[in-house]
């Protein structure tokens, strides 16, 4: 979707009328059904304005194509401004223009990252730099928009920011790789003069804005190459080999695909527990339909699967092009109805009521994931949902496949590859933490390394020096503890003094990656980061929040950590519903340290703040 699409002396023309501000934010209305805000209006002004300055130029064809605000498909990404035409070869190109305002910014030590007040706001925040998202953007036409990728358009990507005087920050050497990619135009006229020289490189001819619509109307599908490589990727990687039923749902999955149409929707909802290799066919299954010419994406609520697959799958791709093959749950409230060949979600049990930030975006996750693709293949764990706001019980998924008219297949994975294949262990565990009553009250873990340890300074070291092998094994806790350190770097988070233990919960800097970053066996990881994943040991600290009492066990919700998000509003519910609230809340406990003890796929080391939950889960007397 293009709001704006002239020709550069229509253009000119619309500058010159004033109000062109207006015109576009009138048309954004008719295309999008929203207003643009005030602080937009204010940007388009002075950036249009500048451009049309720069455009007066005799050397740029009158009949250059011009576009402002092209939604990228799938995506909430917006291209600010695209320039059309072919070069004295007759070579078709069409020039990425990144607008900003700004007029300072800050350094960051992070990769194509930069601080700097966005969006009319007062507070600097940190956000990508104006050449990493006009090369970024740029990439995604190439590898998703067929009209590039397979129609010989040429995309020239360059950020101008009109307000801003050299200080050397914005072009500091440490963005350089993404400067090489998409130059930097300043303010002045020589970066005026010089941007003019870029444009004339590429556009000597113009072309009506013929590209511009070539690339409006091209077909959403991944290239080629991306396709190919991605499945090379794969193929030979023991980490991602189908074995028994993941190789029976991977292809019925894959049928279903296939078969699906607009009219004839699919969902295919996959029940299996911790380490049946759901993650593991949801991968597959993202590949293989990409390579078949599919548009589809491995959609997850929880970030950590999605960065840590993206980052598996990389290779030598840019980020950027993986990145659009993953998405997080909220981000379909306004997606059309079968825009999507294919959503592949994982974790489903973890999806939301409400999207976006506050809560205040959409009607029902479920709902809208399932009414965006022609299939939908759900995988899922009730035993797996760990916050009030997860909803995506498999009845529910079952219920809002039903009431859009899809045809629903349930299928299961049922064989164990995680804890050395030990179901014992598992169906042990379930009946200890009284998830459900199993014949196994007594533990037989086999092959299986569990162990309770009595401090958690020795629990660290187990896993720090299991850890020395391969980085694949860590410290997670059950989040009983303030998150201090967030505010204040020096401070400590997990204290247990009479251990003389203290560490941080991980930390910002790995972001959803921490389960893999080489030094993070440091820290401690919670259940959002772990959740989707597999470690070979996992050390687990088991809070005040669950504990043993008269020989049973209980759940103490108030001593979760007040910045614990999961529980958040417990207590208010307690008031309009305190059985169905107490039992919710009860089982969301004892849900997170079921996922937490299945994380390891060789062992699992455990220390209780209590002694007499650590008497009982060793079957000890107390």
């Amino acid at each position: 979707m293009i709001v704006y699409q002239a020709t550069k002396s229509r253009f000119v023309q619309d500058i010159d009328a004033l109000g062109i501000e207006y015109q576009i934010a009138s048309a954004y209305l008719k295309k999008t059904g929203r207003y643009a805000p005030d602080a937009e209006l204010r940007a388009w002004r002075g950036s249009l304005k500048a451009m049309a300055s720069v455009l007066r130029d005799d050397g740029i064809p009158d009949d250059t194509g011009v576009g402002i605000e092209f939604g990228i498909p799938q995506t909430s990404k917006r291209i600010d401004f695209l320039l059309s035409g072919h070069d004295g070869d007759g070579t078709a190109h069409v020039i990425v223009v990144e607008l900003k305002q700004w007029s300072s910014s800050t350094l960051s030590d992070k990769d194509g990252i930069v601080v700097a007040r966005r969006g009319g706001g007062v507070r600097e925040t940190e956000g990508p730099h104006p050449c990493y998202q006009a090369w970024s953007y740029a990439a995604l036409l190439e590898g998703f928009n067929e009209a590039v990728h397979e129609g010989g358009i040429g995309l020239r990507p360059c950020a101008y920011l009109h307000n801003y005087a050299d200080d050397g920050v914005i072009s500091h050497p440490h963005y350089a790789p993404y400067l090489d990619k998409a130059p930097l135009f300043l303010r002045g006229r020589d970066e005026q003069d010089r941007l003019r020289d870029f444009i004339k490189r590429h556009v000597r001819r113009g072309d009506n804005a013929a590209l511009l619509y070539r690339i409006d109307n091209g077909r959403i599908r991944p290239s080629k190459m991306l396709a190919d490589s991605l499945a090379t990727m794969l193929k030979g990687n023991r980490e991602f080999v189908l074995i028994d039923d993941q190789k029976v749902v991977y292809e019925t999955a894959l049928a279903l695909a296939r078969g699906a149409t607009a009219g004839r929707r699919q969902v295919a909802i996959v029940e299996g527990g911790p380490g049946t290799g759901k993650s593991v066919v949801a991968v597959n299954l993202l590949v293989e339909l990409t390579r078949l010419g599919l548009v589809t994406k491995y959609v997850s609520k929880n970030a950590a699967p999605r960065a840590v697959y993206k980052e598996k799958l990389r290779g030598s791709f840019r980020q950027v092009e993986i990145s659009n093959l993953f998405s997080g749950s909220g981000a379909f409230t306004d997606t059309p109805p079968d825009t999507f060949d294919a959503l592949i979600v994982d974790e489903a049990h973890r999806l939301n009521q409400r999207s976006g930030l506050y809560g205040n975006l959409g009607e029902n996750q479920i709902k809208e994931v399932i009414a965006s693709a022609k299939c939908t293949v759900l995988f899922a764990d009730d035993d797996q949902m760990v916050t009030l706001n997860d909803i995506g019980h498999t009845a529910e998924l079952e219920r809002w496949a039903d009431q859009l008219g899809a045809q629903v297949t349930r299928l299961q994975l049922a064989s164990q590859f995680r804890c050395n294949g030990s179901d014992g262990y598992l169906a042990w565990l379930d009946h200890t933490l009284g998830i459900r009553e199993t014949v196994n009250s007594t533990l037989d873990p086999g092959d299986f390394d569990f162990r309770i340890v009595d401090s958690p300074t020795e629990l660290h070291a187990l896993i720090a020096e299991r850890n020395r092998h391969d980085n694949k094994s860590r410290v997670v806790a059950g989040y009983c503890w303030d998150w201090r350190s967030k505010r204040n770097p020096d401070a400590w988070d997990i204290e247990i003094p009479e251990h003389g233990y203290r560490r941080r919960w991980n930390l910002d800097k790995d972001g959803s990656l921490w389960i893999v970053a080489p030094d993070s066996v440091e820290e401690v990881g919670c259940i959002h980061t772990c959740q989707g994943l597999e470690l070979d040991y996992v050390g687990v600290i088991i809070g005040p929040d669950l504990l043993v009492r008269d020989g049973q066990l209980v759940t103490e919700p108030r001593n979760r950590s007040r910045m614990d998000r999961s529980i958040r509003g417990w207590k208010t519910m307690m008031k309009s519903d305190p059985e169905g609230t107490a039992r919710r809340v009860d089982r969301i406990i004892r849900n997170t340290y079921r996922t937490l003890m299945t994380r390891g796929m060789k062992g699992c080391y455990v220390y209780c703040t209590d002694d007499e939950t650590a008497a009982r889960l060793g079957q000890r007397p107390c």
